[in-house]
Order: structure tokens, then sequence, then C-alpha cells
């Protein structure tokens, strides 16, 4: 029971990585905060299996490109248990297109979602950690982001931005007892990585060292490293979960 007691946010948990980092932190004694957008029922679900290992649960709604709707949630949070401990930074969307056809509600959307709400979410939770001694925030870039891809241009250039952003604020925030890390995850088993094609699946595993994808759970154990005390040394680090793709 590595964070027994503390609390901490999830953004985008209601499913993939981040329902499975939501877990992994519940199961070592923290009570965690599911943030959603659109999956009410997922978002749900992830708190009933949080609730069942006896730990404390919230499903909040909230944009995260959206500066109000995350101070909302921050208060709520404040107001239910009194401190926010950790903050992971996880929620992301893809538009893929090539920058010729690429719109500027495509290049937009991604932004605002990727990176804009990394930076919504981070400020909104600075003083509390301040206030309370420190604080742990993981933020979730991708390995697009340090190798760039094809038709991933917005996405890839949110995912850098992740990155500039996590070593940054590392350096303001470190006197005041708060790290901040990021990880770059490579192609994971999720909901997203479904939508590809088979084809598509063979000439990205031809491309992976260890010839497999990534498991969510894989990442969760990143993040609990982060922000167990095993972590308590490292900041403004990005940690590469990628079965050694760095083409």
């Amino acid at each position: 029971m590595r964070l027994q007691d503390k609390v901490a946010i999830v953004t985008g948990s209601s499913r993939g990585i981040g329902s499975a980092i939501a877990l992994c932190l519940a199961r070592e004694g923290a009570n965690v905060v599911i943030d959603y957008l659109k999956n009410e029922q997922g978002a749900l679900n992830v708190e009933g299996e949080i609730r069942k290992m006896g730990r404390s649960s919230l499903s909040v709604k909230a944009d995260v490109r959206s500066f109000e709707e995350v101070q909302r949630m921050i208060r709520l949070v404040v107001g239910k248990y009194g401190k926010i401990d950790i903050l992971v930074n996880n929620a992301g969307i893809v538009r893929d297109r090539t920058l010729t056809n690429m719109t500027k509600e495509e290049w937009d959307d991604v932004i605002a979602t990727n990176l804009t709400g990394v930076f919504n979410c981070t400020k909104a939770v600075l003083d509390v950690m301040t206030k309370c001694g420190g604080g742990k925030i993981v933020n979730i870039s991708s390995v697009i982001g340090l190798i760039g891809n094809f038709g991933q241009s917005n996405y890839a250039a949110s995912k850098a931005g992740v990155i500039g952003f996590t070593k940054s604020v590392a350096k303001e925030v470190a006197r005041k007892g708060i790290t901040v890390n990021a990880i770059a995850p490579g192609f994971i088993e999720t909901d997203m990585l479904e939508t590809v094609t088979e084809h598509t699946k063979e000439q990205i595993l031809a491309q992976i060292p260890l010839r497999r994808f990534g498991k969510p759970e894989e990442v969760a154990e990143m993040v609990l490293f982060l922000v167990s005390e095993t972590g308590s040394y490292i900041t403004g680090q990005v940690f590469n979960i990628n079965g050694g793709l760095y083409i």
C-alpha cells in the first residue's frame, strides 16, 4: 500500500491507459478521482472497481480543454478530500490527417485537449499541492512526440509540447516539493489501436524490436513508480515505454 490515503486525479480515466492507471493507484491505497468527458458509464465502472477495493472514488465530468471546468473539478476534489497529492494528465485525442488535408479545427482540437489540457490541470493543482507541502505530477506524452509520424503532425506537436512543458514546470516547482515527469508510451493495446487495420498493425510490429504492443498496465506501473516514494528524487524526466521503437 505505497499510496495509502493519497488523493489522485487521473484525467481521461474512463477507459484505456487512464483506467489502468486509476486502478493501479487504487490498489496501492490511493483514493482516485475519475475524470471523463463523454464515457460516463466507463467512468462509473472504474469507480465501482475502486470502491470494491475499499478505496474512495469520485467520477467528475470535466472537459480538460476548459479552464473553468477544470477549476470546478479541483474545487470538488478539495471539498471532498481536502487535498490533492497526485495528478496524472492522461486525457488525449487523435485527429489524424496529413497536414495538406488537415482542418484548423482538427489542429485546434488536438492541441487544446492534449497540450492546453495539461496546462489547465497542472496550473489548477499547483496551489493545492504547495499548501499541502508537495505532490507528484505525471504527464502522458507519446513516442510520436519524439519521432513524429505520417498524418499526425497535430498529435506529434501536442505530445512534444507536453515534454517541453514537463521539463520547464519541473524546474519551477521543485523547490515547492512537487515533482513533474512524463511518460512516452509507444503503441499500447487500447481501443485506439483497435481502429488500426491488421496490415498496419503488422507494419508497426515490424518496427518494434520486442515485436509486441505494450499493455496499459505497463504504463500504469511506471506511473506508480513515479508517484510513490521510490520516485521521489526523480523530476523533469521522460520515460519511454515503447518496446525499443525509436526509428
